[in-house]
């Protein structure tokens, strides 16, 4: 595997290879990035792999500084899934001037969710993003749907700016208990990893009582909702969300939605002691 920090020397070594598929990272490897390296390997070759912790993504007081760095366990495990190419680029490799232009998502997108108690949070990774594909030059990008809402955002990026990037879903990677695997795990207590799989659970018990519902009754979404976050909140989570959306835009669930049949996936971020972990579950 070959370790490439400047970006001139990554577009040598990729001259001519346009079928390249690309999985972004910010480091401290699972096997749920693991996952997405196979997945890559399947739609296109070379594999190319970024470790880049992007501080544009990182609001004032979160984890930029002690976000968990791990590079050489993390060569090591990319050198046993027969990855073509690392690209770890220092800041100053990727930002050698001040990153001024930005790309900002649409506000009915990019501010809900994640975006609404992260503010700035999606301009970051879609700047990084697109800054990483005019380096790797990929045929296809691998992003995990545990980040639900980035990957429709990036998705919609790529299609808005007619990138030639197809973007591949990869499925949330889980330990045997539900969690879903993160970097931010290793933050957890031992008391906090056993109650964090609670998480997943909480979303499963939505899913089912959505799948049972009235949709004469115009309030049940919102209902479960509610409930769902004073369950969290009686077990000692501090919920940001616990939302009911359609798969389609993430726009809030309706009647309508129900009586449709339209896909939904239901989304929720919570702080357990201090580590804030994110989930899904599509309907």
């Amino acid at each position: 595997m070959k370790i490439i920090s400047d970006i001139q020397e990554l577009r040598d070594h990729l001259r001519g290879q346009n079928r390249a598929s690309f999985v972004p990272t910010m480091g401290n490897l699972h096997e749920g990035h693991l996952s997405l390296m196979r997945l890559a390997r399947q739609h296109g070759d070379p594999v190319v792999a970024s470790i880049f912790v992007n501080r544009l993504q990182f609001g004032p007081n979160e984890d930029f500084d002690s976000y968990p760095r791990t590079m050489q366990a993390d060569i090591d495990k990319l050198e046993k899934e027969g990855v073509y190419i690392l690209f770890a680029p220092t800041e100053r490799d990727l930002y050698p001037q001040p990153q001024e232009y930005r790309v900002d998502p649409p506000q009915q997108l990019g501010d809900i969710l994640e975006g609404e108690f992260r503010p700035g949070f999606f301009k970051g990774v879609c700047t990084v993003v697109l800054k990483l594909f005019s380096c790797v030059q990929p045929k296809v990008a691998v992003f995990g749907k545990k980040d639900y809402q980035q990957l429709m955002i990036i998705r919609q990026m790529a299609k808005q700016f007619a990138l030639p990037v197809d973007i591949i879903p990869g499925e949330t990677i889980r330990a045997d208990d539900g969690l879903a695997l993160s970097s931010r795990n290793g933050y957890l207590s031992t008391e906090e990893r056993a109650e964090a799989p609670e998480l997943q659970r909480t979303l499963q018990e939505v899913r089912e009582q959505v799948l049972q519902l009235n949709s004469r009754n115009t309030n049940a979404l919102s209902e479960l909702e509610k409930a769902a976050v004073v369950k969290l909140v009686g077990r000692g989570w501090k919920p940001d969300y616990i939302a009911i959306r359609q798969q389609s835009d993430l726009a809030p669930a309706s009647n309508e939605s129900l009586q449709s049949g339209e896909p939904l996936v239901i989304l929720t971020a919570a702080k357990l002691g201090k580590t804030r972990l994110i989930d899904n579950l599509e309907i």
